[in-house]
């Protein structure tokens, strides 16, 4: 899938108006655009206009195609995503009588399923989806996000109409106004994005993940939300089996090659991409595997990749990742976001999707390990509780210059699990620099108490860092290049089976020891204990390589902050990776706000 756009409104309205602000829903090439008013459904009591932009992924047949009408011609459907399991949900609407045109589209599974069922259908799904659902006899208009934010979906509701869609900026064109919402500026500087449900736009917001808001237009539109899955409501104690895990591991990768094109494997070389490839080989899959080879050694793991290739025989396709670009190339890139984001994973995430979509519509990635199995270094750092010196070390932090650092390093030793884990996220020194005295607390706002420090953990990434930051790079970067990432790690039955089991399978010495485990039989002790490499660029070369450029963008386009110029001079005295991607926040800012 790809891309859409519409309007409901009490009142009649232009169409134009929504065809130009389609034009900037970010998605290359769209195999097809179909458009569609209530004057083709005879609906004249309702005024609206939808239009989607189709990646034709399953089905790519003609009567696949969105937006679709049920076969009652009482609801009309569009969405973005995929479900894995619509086959078996086709069969028990077969068995409720229902009929199909098309012959194989998860979208009129979905659709027929929701009409049916309800929305209670939702928790039957297994795939990643955002979801416009219109109940046209009923006037009722359902706005739907998949649990763990893989799929974005925006809206703004004003007295008479609802704008909504997946692409934040074609919705502020259809609304014909850009306000900055200054209350979240001082958010994204502090943790490099804009947590739903708010934005950088004022009156534009975003559905949280696993959230479903409904409008009903005989009721004003006035909206009713609830969360329908959550973490934390899966928490309990059963006794962890590993076979029980693999099982349900496999049955996530299995789900994830369902498509009518095509589907490769992102191989990293890392264990979550190579315990993906083992699976497929083990339940003899045709596996086409993908690499992209750093041309700096620094960050080069051909090796590795070529020794899961070797081990599990893959259709392997190996492309070098040249990483040296240019300051407008980085405007580019920052770019196919809707909003303000930094991570500087960004640039190799985009040049990755580019190249593997030049190859195939479909990758499957290794995405969302290391929050299912702790797998990051600060989760087992975090565990660690302080000494008495340690704890006192932590006092240090209020006299710690700005300039030189987070100061992680003191506030990891707090005595506390919150501040020890917020350590990692935030950047409160920064906003000292900026003057920024408005944004969210990590602790009091984001991190999750549980009795389990570990679960805390855990429930934190998925309620924050998973849908937030990982899941929106991987989705804006691969779509922009017209291509679908699957994560089988983002199955939500894995999750709700981590979080409602004990965690004896987790030894913080040990890190994602069930991944190692698994492929022990396959691999060395050389390949499965090696130290974890992230997907990283020397983002400092580039930024303090490119001084003079940032600082006459900046001239040129700052519209907020006074003083970003003396900013830059002190953080550049030095030239750490942090002051670097402070610098890129900074570009980044300055790019969304610019005139």
């Amino acid at each position: 899938m790809c891309g859409f756009l519409g309007k409901i409104s009490l009142d009649s309205f232009s169409d134009e108006d929504l065809i130009n602000a389609n034009k900037r829903i970010i998605c290359r090439g769209p195999d097809e655009t179909k458009f569609l008013n209530q004057n083709n459904l005879n609906q004249c009591n309702t005024f609206f206009s939808f239009v989607f932009n189709r990646l034709s992924i399953i089905d790519l047949t003609d009567t696949a195609s969105q937006p679709m009408v049920s076969n009652n011609k009482e609801n009309l459907m569009m969405f973005n995503g995929e479900i894995y399991n619509y086959k078996e949900l086709k069969q028990i609407l077969l068995r409720k009588g229902i009929t199909f045109n098309s012959k194989n589209s998860d979208t009129e599974v979905l659709l027929e399923g929701l009409s049916i069922f309800g929305l209670d259908f939702v928790k039957n799904i297994i795939g990643q989806f955002a979801i416009v659902f219109y109940d046209i006899k009923n006037k009722n208009i359902h706005l739907i996000r998949d649990r763990v934010g893989q799929k974005p979906l925006f809206f703004n509701l004003s007295d008479r109409s609802l704008v909504f869609g997946s692409n934040l900026i074609s919705v502020a064109d259809l609304l014909g106004e850009k306000q900055i919402n200054d209350k979240e500026i001082g958010n994204f500087f502090n943790y490099g994005v804009i947590k739903s449900p708010n934005t950088i736009y004022k009156n534009i917001y975003k559905l949280k993940p696993g959230e479903i808001i409904s409008f009903n237009l005989e009721k004003n539109l006035q909206p009713q939300n609830h969360i329908y899955w959550s973490p934390i409501d899966e928490i309990d104690e059963k006794k962890f089996i590993d076979n029980e895990f693999y099982e349900l591991f496999s049955s996530s990768v299995n789900y994830r090659l369902e498509s009518d094109v095509p589907v490769a494997n992102f191989l990293s070389g890392g264990l979550d991409s190579s315990s993906i490839i083992k699976n497929l080989s083990d339940n003899k899959k045709n596996i086409n595997t993908f690499s992209a080879i750093y041309s700096d050694k620094k960050y080069d793991e051909s090796f590795w990749i070529g020794s899961v290739k070797e081990k599990y025989q893959t259709n392997h396709i190996e492309e070098k990742l040249d990483l040296e670009l240019d300051f407008n190339t980085l405007l580019d890139v920052i770019n196919i976001f809707d909003e303000p984001y930094c991570d500087p994973s960004i640039v190799p995430s985009y040049m990755l999707s580019r190249l593997i979509s030049k190859k195939y519509k479909v990758a499957i990635s290794g995405d969302g390990g290391d929050e299912l199995l702790g797998g990051y270094l600060r989760t087992s750092l975090s565990l660690d509780a302080p000494n008495k010196l340690k704890a006192f070390y932590s006092k240090i932090y209020p006299l710690y210059p700005s300039y030189l650092g987070t100061g992680n390093h003191f506030l990891r030793n707090s005595k506390k699990i919150s501040q020890r884990y917020a350590s990692f996220f935030e950047d409160r020194k920064f906003m000292s620099m900026l003057d920024i005295n408005e944004y969210s607390d990590f602790q009091d706002d984001i991190f999750v108490n549980l009795q389990d420090d570990y679960k805390s953990m855990l429930a934190t990434d998925y309620q924050f860092y998973l849908p937030e930051m990982m899941m929106l790079k991987v989705d804006r970067t691969s779509m922009a290049n017209s291509l679908e990432v699957r994560s089988p790690f983002v199955d939500h039955r894995l999750i709700d089976y981590i979080m409602s089991h004990d965690t004896n399978y987790f030894d913080k010495n040990n890190q994602k020891s069930l991944l190692k485990e698994y492929l022990s039989e396959d691999f060395n002790d050389e390949f499965i204990n090696r130290k974890k490499m992230g997907f990283v660029f020397n983002l400092e070369n580039f930024i303090f390589n490119n001084l003079n450029n940032i600082k006459n963008y900046m001239v040129e386009n700052n519209q907020y902050l006074e003083n970003n110029l003396n900013i830059l001079s002190k953080l550049s005295k030095n030239k750490s990776r942090i002051n670097a991607i402070r610098i890129l926040k900074l570009i980044i800012f300055t790019e969304f706000t610019k005139a």
